[in-house]
């Protein structure tokens, strides 16, 4: 019996994107119709590699700069929370470009917490799984602010919940564009500490 069971549930991915620069001013993504996925992550992003300098995310568990395994390759958002971010700060829509993302979804509910080793699997084979939820950060407020003036400063909270997931490759190949995408799994029920 397979560990990781594959559901009915899919995401049509509406927009890729890469991120180039190190200038953290303004973290915004290049638009793409496609995305070659390797081990290391995406060929010339800013978070391409099989290991990173852990951040502040992970500072109960090492200090701040130890080379840690890159579960950050790839920051995933879906159209929907997209939409209710862009509501709550009172915008028509949010230029998924202006937070850093690599890859928009349509069509999975609650997407931003959906389970960690999750794998959301391409036509083409290449799979990424899924590390666990994103967390709203400053750099996305920012870059929201340099374009709608008052309205990146309540980014954070709107996007709380909705910020989508972090992922990194787990089968290199390519994603594309209108790309349906099939969500897998862990087959284990919800951990109970208290049994």
């Amino acid at each position: 019996m397979p560990a990781l069971k594959p559901t009915n549930l899919t995401a049509t991915v509406t927009w890729l994107g890469i991120v180039t620069s190190a200038d953290r001013k303004e973290l915004v993504a290049e638009t793409r119709a496609a995305l070659d996925l390797t081990f290391a992550g995406i060929t010339g992003s800013v978070h391409e590699g099989a290991t990173r300098p852990s951040c502040s995310r992970v500072t109960a568990q090492y200090k701040r700069g130890t080379e840690i395994r890159n579960e950050r390759q790839l920051s995933i958002v879906s159209e929907e929370e997209l939409a209710q971010i862009a509501a709550a700060l009172g915008l028509a829509r949010i230029d998924p470009a202006r937070l850093g993302a690599t890859m928009v979804l349509r069509g999975l509910p609650d997407f931003s917490h959906l389970p960690p080793s999750s794998r959301l699997q391409a036509p083409s084979g290449a799979t990424v799984m899924v590390d666990m939820q994103n967390r709203p950060c400053q750099f996305p407020a920012r870059s929201i602010e340099a374009v709608e003036p008052g309205k990146g400063k309540g980014f954070k909270r709107a996007a709380e919940g909705r910020r989508g997931v972090t992922a990194s490759v787990a089968r290199e190949g390519r994603v594309a564009v209108g790309d349906v995408l099939t969500l897998h799994l862990p087959d284990q029920r919800a951990w109970r500490p208290e049994t």
